[in-house]
């Protein structure tokens, strides 16, 4: 194992064993390092390292501090892996949405309040025809991060939010052709329904079921709308492969 890489792992269980509380100071560097045996450049690095993960954050002019240590803060350094992810492995991070959306959306069926309702039926409104795909993409989350948020758990709502990543849904929207037909429908049916007007037809069905207060057919529809996000995403990039994004729109 590297020297930084037993920096970072010592640091690990200084605050796991409650050594280092969250929000506390770091000990001046010099102490630290004779601490726990290390080198002060390897210490830096470690600190570094930390810092990137959200684990400590450095305060201008006071020095180093662990962090609140709050999962749903600890967890957005998983973002950076879902933007970058590409082929299979932008399906699995599909899938484990595909398990998790459902319930957070028949969770939120009973605690949405009739404003946020009223801003999700807003949402819906502005999604046109003559909006650009971006635009297209900001209400498209902004309309499944209120469903998360009205849940009340932070943990949630960021994991939802790195499992379908802005970078994702524009490559899935950009990358895919007209709607490929469901199974036993027609070609000729499905040629002018875009990915888009897909999208938001499904969200229309969750808003409604939300409307309803119904939590099964929330989640039903909910668990159909990232299924077909699945199914763009393998008709558009590939699973076996990490293909580049296709040229703009």
């Amino acid at each position: 194992m590297a020297v930084t890489d037993q920096a970072i792992d010592r640091i690990k269980e200084m605050i796991v064993h409650g050594t280092l509380q969250p929000g506390t100071r770091l000990p001046p560097e010099a102490e630290l390092a004779d601490q726990l045996g290390l080198s002060r450049s390897s210490l830096r690095e470690a600190v570094r390292a930390l810092t990137a993960m959200r684990i400590l954050v450095t305060k201008q002019g006071d020095g180093t501090y662990v962090s609140g240590l709050e999962p749903h803060l600890l967890l957005e350094a998983m973002t950076f892996a879902a933007d970058v992810s590409h082929g299979h492995t932008a399906g699995q991070l599909l899938q484990v949405r595909r398990l998790l959306e459902p319930q957070a959306v028949a969770l939120a069926t009973g605690r949405l309040t009739d404003r946020q309702l009223a801003d999700l039926r807003d949402i819906l409104d502005r999604c046109t025809d003559e909006i650009s795909i971006e635009e297209f993409i900001e209400l498209d989350i902004e309309f499944h991060r209120t469903i998360a948020d009205s849940v009340g758990n932070p943990v949630l709502s960021t994991l939802l939010g790195i499992l379908s990543t802005h970078t994702q849904r524009v490559r899935i929207v950009r990358g895919t052709l007209p709607q490929p037909p469901q199974c036993g429908q027609p070609a000729a049916a499905a040629t002018g329904a875009t990915t888009r007007q897909q999208a938001h037809r499904e969200h229309e069905a969750i808003w409604r079921a939300l409307v309803a207060r119904d939590a099964g057919l929330a989640a039903s529809a909910s668990a159909v709308h990232v299924a077909a996000v699945e199914d763009w995403l393998a008709a558009g990039l590939p699973l076996d492969s990490a293909t580049p994004d296709p040229a703009p729109c």
